[in-house]
């Protein structure tokens, strides 16, 4: 059996890949160890993790992991925001002349950080463009865990308008990244990090996701595959 490691850029993703995720991926034989979550600095023998503005502390701690799982039957994936990616991560110069096809920028973001990292048991993965697209493939969900939000969440729809159709394509700048969009129709969202995402995220069915953000579908059709089913979903 597939024994599947997430090297995760914070705290949400740490509980979506360990709860969501993992369920999923048990049915197609594939077993989740755990998510790790990136290194961002290392100061007097103490590793601090969860975010970070460079590659080099990320790029050290993953090495240090594939090492230390050295079995073939070993997989690692990750789960990093395209928004807000560290400046010097491989690949970065050539994937900025992409910016108008996201999914041909993240692709070679991807293969990057494939080539740097060296080791075919990886399988890189960047989300366009962060964590909360996913939410906006279901507004409703917003209620489960907001109450008395229906002005909100109409402000949200008509903000992101024909977006809601292809969530991967809400952009990633300061204004308009999905969290920040979230985040001015419900003021105390970022308070409520890294919980309230993970719970939204959670009440919103894999199939919805899949059919609206392509990018993430074919990330984890790859991922059902590491278990021997080639029929994805």
């Amino acid at each position: 059996m597939i024994r599947l490691y997430f090297y995760v850029e914070g705290e949400t993703e740490q509980r979506y890949a360990e709860s969501t995720l993992r369920s999923h991926l048990a049915a197609f034989d594939v077993m989740v160890e755990g998510a790790v979550l990136a290194a961002t600095s290392k100061r007097h023998g103490v590793v601090y993790r969860g975010g970070g503005r460079h590659y080099a502390p990320l790029k050290n701690d993953l090495l240090r992991l594939l090492r230390q799982q050295r079995g073939p039957e070993v997989r690692v994936t990750t789960m990093f925001d395209l928004y807000g990616l560290c400046r010097d991560f491989p690949g970065t110069d050539e994937a900025d002349k992409l910016k108008h096809v996201p999914q041909q920028r993240v692709k070679a973001l991807e293969n990057a950080f494939g080539r740097d990292i060296g080791d075919a048991r990886l399988l890189p993965h960047i989300q366009l463009h962060e964590f909360e697209t996913i939410l906006f493939c279901d507004p409703e969900a917003f209620a489960y865990y907001f109450n008395d939000c229906s002005r909100e969440l109409d402000a949200l729809r008509r903000e992101a308008g024909e977006l809601l159709a292809t969530p991967e394509r809400v952009n990633d700048s300061q204004q308009s990244a999905p969290s920040k969009r979230i985040a001015r129709q419900f003021p105390d969202y970022p308070r409520l990090k890294p919980i309230a995402p993970f719970e939204i995220a959670s009440i919103i069915d894999l199939s919805v996701i899949r059919s609206k953000c392509p990018h993430f579908n074919e990330w984890l059709t790859a991922l059902e595959q590491l278990g021997g089913h080639n029929d994805g979903a």
